[in-house]
């Protein structure tokens, strides 16, 4: 939790609270269906939370902004953005219904009123989204091709419309056909080892009517 603090110091009495919950309830949950190894769920903070957060380093959502979180898993990273942002509404979306009701019940354990799931492959999702956010969970071209026309047309922020993605590793072969896209290195905004080699890809993409 000082992990937090320490990047975050400007935090509300209720987003402190929140955050410091997350461990006994991903703990607690973690017991009965496995979603954040045990290794992970150890240094849940700095792997998870954190990791998440890198995207509030580079973009502050205006109010009233939706995001869609794709493959969120565990719920990252859109719980810990949900939390930073009450104002703004997530829907995560998984293919695997286990991993939703843990994120269900930490929702609900954390109060939060601005988060929805939906069990489904995201191509199945309608309507469309200021950002897409998502952990790595497939190559760019293969994730592109998933969240086409899913991007609202009007912009309400400062960076374009389009996809927010965590990954680590060289991402030049996979980001070669992407011009627009700009990497940006987690190295620059925390000084943990952990992240030397994660990164944040901002791909803007064109609403399509």
């Amino acid at each position: 939790m000082e992990l937090i603090l320490k990047y975050f110091p400007n935090l509300s009495d209720d987003q402190i609270e929140r955050f410091a919950k997350l461990e006994s309830l991903y703990k607690d949950w973690n017991l009965k269906i496995n979603v954040v190894s045990r290794k992970d769920i150890d240094e849940l903070y700095l792997r998870h939370v954190l990791h998440a957060l890198a995207i509030a380093k580079l973009i502050q959502f205006k109010d009233g902004s939706k995001l869609l979180d794709v493959g969120t898993g565990g719920g990252f990273p859109g719980i810990p953005l949900a939390i930073l942002f009450p104002e703004c509404s997530f829907h995560l979306v998984d293919s695997i219904a286990k991993k939703l009701k843990v994120v269900d019940e930490v929702v609900a354990g954390l109060g939060l009123t601005n988060v929805k799931t939906t069990h489904s492959r995201v191509e199945d999702i309608n309507g469309t989204y200021d950002f897409i956010i998502s952990r790595a969970v497939a190559a760019m071209p293969t994730f592109v091709h998933w969240v086409k026309g899913k991007i609202a047309k009007q912009q309400n922020n400062d960076l374009k419309n389009g996809i927010l993605y965590l990954k680590g590793g060289d991402l030049t072969e996979e980001l070669k056909t992407y011009k627009t896209a700009t990497i940006y290195n987690l190295s620059d905004y925390y000084t943990e080892d952990f992240f030397e080699t994660k990164k944040l890809v901002h791909l803007p993409l064109k609403f399509r009517g």
